[in-house]
């Protein structure tokens, strides 16, 4: 199984090197991608300036591991890789990173919505929302 976290912010460039590691695939037509970025959304006259990610890591990597395989056997997929923030991630930056790859563009199409709406209903991921003025509350999933 799979590990499909990482620590922080899922930076620029590890998404530029995961669409060139492609490249070399030739039997690929599309591929579509999905970016989660944290909003400095306004909860009680404060500004969010970070969400803190929190999982029980086994729990979270096991669901996604059956969301994965689920998804192959809906759609045509050639690719899918998922990744999700753990730790604490600043208002801007990536926390979630959601890459399908296939031979027609319409199967990514698809599947990245199906993906990404699984994973928001179903992994155990928790956020917790930090304010401009250093206090906190837990994120509602939308």
């Amino acid at each position: 199984m799979k590990n499909c976290f990482k620590n922080g912010p899922i930076k620029p460039e590890f998404i530029a090197e995961s669409i060139a590691h492609h490249q070399v695939k030739k039997n690929i037509g599309a591929h579509q991608i999905f970016l989660g970025q944290v909003r400095s959304d306004i909860i009680n006259d404060q500004e969010v300036v970070a969400i803190d990610y929190s999982a029980h890591e086994e729990m979270a990597n096991r669901a996604f591991h059956e969301i994965r395989e689920a998804t192959f056997k809906e759609f045509d997929l050639t690719c899918m890789h998922v990744y999700h923030s753990i730790g604490e991630v600043k208002a801007g930056e990536i926390c979630l990173f959601v890459f399908v790859s296939s031979k027609h563009r319409k199967m990514v199409q698809k599947a990245i919505e199906y993906l990404v709406e699984r994973i928001k209903e179903e992994v155990p991921v928790f956020g917790k929302e930090l304010l401009e003025d250093n206090t906190h509350v837990w994120k509602e999933n939308k």
